[in-house]
């Protein structure tokens, strides 16, 4: 590097994926835990992701079936050896658990392999602690980790600290501070949700000084990755970091939303959802959340391009069942299916074609811009009613207002008469027609 200085080297990984067979699966149903509704390849593409989201080299990745989860280790004798095997051969200091552990199993894993483990939920809140941006962000995460961490009070491998800002979850000198003192961590939870109730009830202020100039409000929301970003800068303007990249984004984002026929909204960017969300997580995000539970109108963006997109679909509705939303209510939850660009046309036609029974999804891409007029059209009728035709006659001593009539509607035809008025003919929203009445009289 230019500076002299030797950037760290990444840390090797082996990331596995324990699939239930299918009685175990109906056993945990039955008992309540929620699992994973994607195929086992993707739950590993998707582990690998959130590894690589962290930068850390993946030098082995695995799925294998579990039959009987062992209480002790999660995992049977027989991979166990394997997994220790391959550790050892490819020098690796971490493994990644794709399956959420309890403490006692994390603590006999990292005993047997000679590596630090991190299952699903202390990955998720590793990406969480670099993600965070803003005050809110850090403490929600910061209350997260601290809730993850309250019965995993075991000491961690030493030879894997390292000093390192922000909150870590694969050891460092803090780590061992709140594993050494679970009284001093209690305090840090009470004073994080103190500071957490202080925003909250500043967000609520917000949201009652925007119902008093009454902008709708439109909050974005899918599973990881799906372009929610993207389409926001799209239709915003605003330049919020959109990469390719599991939770590239965490903090949320209001920005004004300019619809076709000059409505002003609201638009709210919010945290991808996943599946096996960690519910702690969903209880530190509800300030944010609440975005979601306040809009007049949520989208629901789908990466359509994704094999999976059914699967990643049915995980945000049951996010968003937990939050009280009803996501099969059309009137309140519009579906956008995004990247319809890496379609082949003849895919596109089929998959408009399976959905000719229900409410229409809108097809856009982030990218190109394609279907985002047809977006922004909706966005407004569902908001403020679909456009009507109105018919108009304009006083000369209200002649200031022609300016404004021709800025929030469509001007279809104008007649100007000898004693100085106007008549015109405007198709309108239900709102701006009522908008124009008043002001007319």
């Amino acid at each position: 590097m230019s500076n002299g200085t030797v950037a760290p080297e990444a840390t090797k990984a082996v990331v596995v994926v324990p699939v239930l067979t299918s009685r175990e699966r109906r056993q945990t149903e039955e008992a309540g835990t929620p699992h994973s509704t994607l195929s086992p390849q993707a739950r590993l593409e998707e582990a690998v992701g959130l590894a690589e989201a962290i930068d850390l080299d993946i030098v082995h990745r695995d799925v294998f079936n579990l039959s009987t989860p062992r209480p002790a280790t999660l995992i049977g004798t027989g991979k166990l050896s394997e997994l220790a095997e391959i550790i050892q051969e490819n020098e690796a200091e971490l493994v990644v658990v794709d399956h959420q552990l309890t403490p006692v199993q994390q603590r006999n894993l990292e005993r047997e392999l000679k590596a630090k483990v991190l299952d699903r939920t202390g990955l998720i809140l590793e990406i969480f602690g670099r993600r965070a941006r803003t005050k809110e962000g850090r403490l929600q995460v910061d209350l997260a980790h601290l809730e993850y961490q309250r019965g995993r009070l075991v000491r961690s491998w030493t030879h894997l600290e390292r000093q390192r800002g922000g909150g870590g979850f694969m050891g460092g000198p803090g780590e061992t501070q709140i594993e050494a003192d679970r009284r001093l961590l209690q305090e840090r939870i009470i004073r994080i949700k103190r500071e957490l109730e202080t925003v909250r009830r500043t967000r609520d202020l917000h949201r009652a000084k925007r119902r008093k100039v009454p902008f709708p409000i439109v909050a974005l929301v899918g599973y990881t990755n799906a372009g929610k970003s993207t389409l926001f800068n799209h239709l915003t303007g605003a330049e919020v970091m959109a990469e390719d990249m599991l939770f590239a984004t965490l903090d949320p984002t209001l920005r004004r939303l300019v619809l076709p026929h000059g409505t002003l909204a609201i638009l709210s960017d919010t945290v991808g959802f996943i599946s096996d969300l960690p519910t702690h997580l969903v209880a530190a995000f509800r300030a944010t959340l609440e975005e979601v539970v306040e809009a007049d109108l949520i989208l629901h963006l789908r990466d359509i391009a994704n094999p999976d997109t059914a699967a990643h679909a049915h995980e945000v509705k049951e996010v968003l069942q937990s939050l009280g939303v009803d996501p099969a209510d059309t009137r309140h939850v519009l579906e956008v299916w995004n990247k319809i660009d890496l379609l082949d046309p003849s895919d596109r036609e089929r998959l408009l074609r399976d959905e000719a029974n229900q409410t229409p999804p809108v097809a856009v891409s982030a990218i190109t811009g394609e279907g985002i007029k047809d977006l922004l059209r909706i966005i407004e009728e569902r908001i403020s009613g679909s456009l009507e035709d109105v018919k108009l006659t304009i006083a000369p001593e209200k002649m200031a207002l022609l300016a404004w009539i021709y800025k929030n509607g469509q001007v279809t035809s104008r007649e100007d008469h000898e004693d100085g008025s106007v008549t015109i003919h405007v198709r309108a929203t239900e709102a701006a027609r009522t908008e124009f009445e008043r002001r007319l009289n």
